[in-house]
């Protein structure tokens, strides 16, 4: 199968025949092998009445419906896990999204070789209470990721099958995905301008607690992805030069004190000097980080997934076994 199309949503009923039509247009006109994944994430409207209609007239529409309201994330994790296509493409439901990319983001992963490609909606039709986070959240994301794309939050993206087999996507990480991507070794990430057409039915699901729960998300990616299996590489150098400053500046206390002692000068108890108390919960905070790290790393020492690694390719003997 050439493409799986995969279209998470909620409460999306009035846009999901005109979606449908439209993609199975675009791939009857490419002669492209392909299925719709549609994943109901709970929806209190009559989408999923819809799903069943579109599918019980077209095979390759599927649908999946979740009992509740998970999130785009654990909508996109599940699709993942059921798609078949040798490129799988993401979209959003309400129309925002144009199918006529799909044949452009299809040859990009299939000829020009990415692992990943994300739409950038350079001409947008948002309001400005989203677009000026968006760009916020986007510079972010650029500087502590190293990806430079312009819109990560695009729901329009095309992916090699091997990604989406390979990465795990929960919370608010959806958003992430090229960062996940990228630290399970798939670093041919590209970007491609594509439409961004008003909404026509419903309202969006925008709110700045996404932005603040994305950012949260982000930190957790990156900490686990640099040190998820060696976490005494962080906790035990912040542990170590916690303490190492706070015995200098006990040592250089106390030789102070002794200084004014030999000498017969006028000086202050150790234990009025508050300088003396820094030092020693510095020295308390870095044993307690150093700690931490250890702890840590003999968790991670004895997890069942310690030794998962992705395995791009095998050959000769070793190969019977991929």
């Amino acid at each position: 199968m050439n493409i799986s199309v995969v279209i998470p949503l909620l409460n999306e009923e009035e846009s999901l025949t005109e979606l449908s039509n439209w993609i199975a247009k675009v791939m009857n006109e490419n002669k492209f092998s392909y299925e719709v994944i549609f994943v109901d994430d709970g929806s209190k409207d009559g989408s999923w009445k819809v799903i069943e209609s579109l599918s019980a007239n077209n095979p390759a529409i599927k649908g999946i419906k979740f009992r509740r309201n998970y999130g785009k994330s654990a909508a996109l994790n599940t699709a993942f896990e059921a798609a078949l296509g040798d490129v799988i493409i993401t979209m959003d439901a309400d129309l925002q999204d144009s199918p006529d990319e799909i044949p452009g983001l299809y040859k990009m992963i299939t000829e020009e070789g990415f692992d990943l490609i994300s739409g950038w909606k350079k001409k947008r039709y948002d309001p400005i209470n989203k677009t000026i986070p968006t760009r916020l959240f986007n510079r972010v994301t650029r500087s502590i990721s190293g990806i430079q794309l312009h819109d990560f939050n695009c729901g329009l993206k095309a992916y090699k099958k091997d990604v989406v087999k390979s990465i795990e996507v929960y919370g608010e990480m959806h958003r992430y995905i090229p960062v996940i991507a990228k630290w399970a070794g798939f670093t041919k990430i590209g970007e491609k301008t594509v439409q961004h057409q008003e909404r026509k039915y419903g309202k969006s699901k925008f709110g700045i607690e996404r932005f603040i729960n994305g950012f949260l998300d982000l930190m957790t990616i990156t900490f686990v992805s640099k040190f998820g299996k060696r976490p005494m590489h962080l906790f035990g150098l912040l542990g170590c030069i916690m303490f190492f400053i706070g015995f200098t500046a006990a040592v250089y206390l106390g030789a102070a004190k002794l200084y004014c002692v030999y000498n017969h000068l006028p000086a202050r108890l150790l234990t009025q000097r508050p300088s003396f108390y820094i030092s020693l919960t510095t020295m308390v905070i870095g044993t307690v980080l150093f700690l931490a790290g250890f702890i840590g790393e003999l968790i991670s020492r004895n997890s069942p997934i310690r030794n998962n690694y992705l395995v791009e390719k095998r050959t000769g003997n070793e190969g019977v076994r991929s």
